[in-house]
């Protein structure tokens, strides 16, 4: 069984304070785009399982990946966390095999992880016929990140506490073109939410994002932009240039270091980033 997790990007994204259980309350709108990895989950056929005791059968998994390389030891790797989680409650699911092919860059602000780990939920729930509702799902992806529950429903919609409170929004940005450049460049969360200054905004994203897209250059703000901009002077310059080519809006995605505008589909604009960078077009 096969499935592409697409990305997301965040439309504003404001710290607002910082919890006792060391977290903090924040506000964003995730706005799901067309750029996908691939994810295949599979139960393994009688002949790759039969020299194995029933027991080994129960615990077997196979991981690989291919494409754009993952960091970190790969039983970190959240679609083998995922598999664990759905095993603790379900300990008859057999033997799988999970295949990823990574598009997505990582540690890019654009939810690759967070969406293969929510797929992969989805695919074990099919797959396996489990039956687990909609809420179901959202509870284990809750437990894989905060932003994984926004991949289980894949809509968008306007993300408060943690970013694992979804309230969904009418967003429709369809008549709009998205260019999304990434230097290469991976940005560790944990230290970036570390040297953020905590603040109410003036306004609630939702009612910036009610008003026309030419006016939410100075209203819809990423808070991460400062720090990262700080550290990362060539991700600011991205921003600039994304004005420069005729963007309504332009912004930092999550902790970065993608950065993305939004142009009206009749811009026939020519970039010229440099050669190493990822640079896509996408619909809205």
């Amino acid at each position: 069984m096969i499935d592409f997790p697409n990305c997301k990007i965040n439309l504003g994204l404001r710290i607002l304070r910082k919890r006792k259980d060391g977290y903090h309350d924040l506000e964003t709108i995730f706005y799901p785009l067309p750029f996908y990895d691939i994810i295949e989950v599979i139960a393994p056929g009688i002949n790759l399982l039969e020299k194995k005791t029933i027991e080994q059968q129960r615990f077997f998994f196979e991981f690989t990946s291919s494409g754009i390389p993952v960091p970190g030891d790969v039983k970190d790797n959240l679609c083998i966390k995922a598999l664990n989680l759905i095993r603790n409650d379900f300990p008859h699911l057999l033997a799988v095999q999970i295949q990823l092919h990574k598009v997505i860059p990582t540690g890019a602000g654009l939810g690759g992880g967070s969406a293969d780990a929510a797929f992969t939920l989805v695919l074990l729930n099919k797959l396996f016929e489990l039956h687990l509702s909609t809420e179901q799902l959202i509870g284990y992806a809750l437990k894989l990140g905060s932003d994984c529950p926004f991949f289980i429903l894949n809509n968008p919609a306007l993300a408060s506490g943690r970013g694992e409170i979804l309230e969904p929004i009418t967003l429709d940005l369809s008549t709009y073109k998205f260019i999304l450049v990434n230097p290469g460049i991976h940005i560790n969360t944990g230290e970036a939410f570390n040297e953020i200054s905590p603040r109410l905004p003036a306004l609630p994203i939702k009612d910036i994002i009610s008003k026309p897209i030419h006016t939410w250059k100075n209203e819809l703000i990423n808070d991460f932009e400062k720090i990262v901009f700080r550290n990362h002077q060539e991700i600011e310059i991205i921003k600039n240039k994304l004005y420069e080519f005729g963007a309504l809006y332009a912004s930092m995605s999550g902790s970065g270091s993608t950065v993305y505008g939004i142009f009206e589909k009749k811009n026939l604009m020519r970039l010229n980033f440099p050669l190493h960078y990822m640079v896509k077009e996408l619909s809205g």
